[in-house]
């Protein structure tokens, strides 16, 4: 799957939430597509990491140490 492949996902999504509203004005759309699409993200890396924080931290480009406080936000680790 290409980058441009995940990005119209995300954009027909988008779409469909705001087909959903129905006029509705949304807000903090921002922090809400963050909060949804992270742990997810998280999930799926970690399953192709093996549970290898250190390879996920490099595969996600963050710090090992920010990836283990966003698992333990996420309750994904203990």
């Amino acid at each position: 799957m290409s980058k441009k492949h995940i990005e119209e996902c995300i954009r027909e999504n988008l779409e469909s939430y705001f087909k959903d509203l129905r006029g509705v004005e949304p807000t903090a759309m921002y922090e809400m597509i963050l909060r949804v699409t992270e742990r997810p993200l998280l999930e799926v890396v970690m399953k192709h990491a093996e549970g290898n924080q250190s390879r996920a931290a490099e595969w996600l480009g963050i710090n090992r140490n920010t990836l283990r406080r966003k698992l333990l936000e996420h309750k994904l680790i203990k």
